[in-house]
């Protein structure tokens, strides 16, 4: 039997720490030590555990393996990485179950941060609650992102997604933020307005955002052969650009051959109150005073990229 190829599918890592709420167990380890935590998860093996910030996203992604040319061929992968060890992680795989979620892969990694396995794992993106690991997989040039904001609520039959992103520092690289604080807004413009033509280089989720798009046009090949067809993922670009830099933004998405369904060229407009209106499942962006408002109501994901993360701390979890 040939090996399973994931080369052509989208694949995420989740840390248990993302997709459930682990408050209260995670309060039993820091207090009482391995050994209680231990026989504390072994004690509440069949007690399932409750959503975690990246729930939603993960349930809505998954149903979109719908859109497979065939049964046992899925078109996305989830597959959970953590640090609890096998015994342990036994719960989170018996929550998997219990909230009938379609995922079969896990790498249980004793007390060891597990993002190492992602290039072999063909992931475009790694989501956990835990910064430590999320600063040094991005410092390893990996896309992963430190979840945040509240344990949403979620309906379980509403399967639309709505993925949001900021532009600098996520789909595309750095460079700009990095001129923008050097000589400031007006440095900034005219830096923009010089290179509109001069697509950026990739940020660290702009191949997640590819493998979105490969997803949202089989939802419009779907819908040609079936007019009742409603697409389900929606994706949404906001950004503290605002004209003239827009346009190098929406060029640079043109050239990668990817587009957004809304953008948002808010040139300074809290994004927190723009989320509360769009309601996204996810956001992602790279500035900690952006997440600070967002993840107030929205679930939010810090992207610690670039240089100015480098200089100051990201959002504490």
């Amino acid at each position: 039997m040939p090996p399973y190829d994931l080369s052509e599918r989208l694949v995420i890592g989740i840390a248990s720490s993302a997709l459930f709420d682990l408050t209260e167990s995670d309060a039993v380890f820091r207090e009482h030590g391995e050994e209680r935590y231990r026989s504390y998860q072994e004690e509440h093996l069949d007690d399932t555990l409750e959503p975690g910030v990246a729930f939603p996203f993960v349930r809505r992604l998954l149903s979109l393996n719908d859109l497979a040319p065939a049964p046992g061929d899925p078109l996305i992968e989830v597959i959970v990485l953590s640090r609890n060890d096998p015994d342990t992680g036994l719960r989170v795989m018996r929550s998997v179950q219990a909230h009938k979620l379609p995922i079969s892969r896990a790498a249980f990694m004793q007390g060891k941060s597990p993002y190492r396995f992602m290039p072999v794992l063909n992931m475009s993106l790694f989501l956990s609650a835990n910064r430590d690991d999320v600063h040094a997989a991005v410092d390893a040039g990996l896309p992963a992102g430190h979840v945040l904001g509240p344990l949403p609520a979620d309906a379980p039959d509403d399967r639309d997604l709505r993925i949001s992103f900021d532009f600098d520092g996520i789909l595309a690289d750095d460079a700009s933020e990095q001129v923008y604080s050097a000589a400031g807004i007006e440095g900034f413009r005219a830096h923009e307005l010089a290179h509109a033509d001069v697509p950026h280089d990739a940020g660290p989720l702009r191949d997640f955002l590819a493998a979105v798009d490969r997803i949202q046009r089989r939802e419009e090949k779907r819908r040609r052969a079936d007019p009742g067809y409603r697409p389900r993922v929606h994706v949404s670009l906001v950004t503290a650009r605002d004209a003239p830099a827009h346009e190098r933004a929406v060029m640079s998405l043109k050239r990668w051959g990817l587009r957004a369904n809304d953008a948002f060229f808010l040139g300074g407009i809290d994004k927190g109150g723009i989320m509360k209106v769009l309601r996204p499942h996810i956001f992602f962006d790279d500035q900690s005073s952006h997440l600070a408002s967002t993840s107030r109501t929205t679930p939010s994901v810090h992207v610690p990229f670039g240089r100015l993360n480098d200089e100051r701390p990201g959002p504490a979890n």
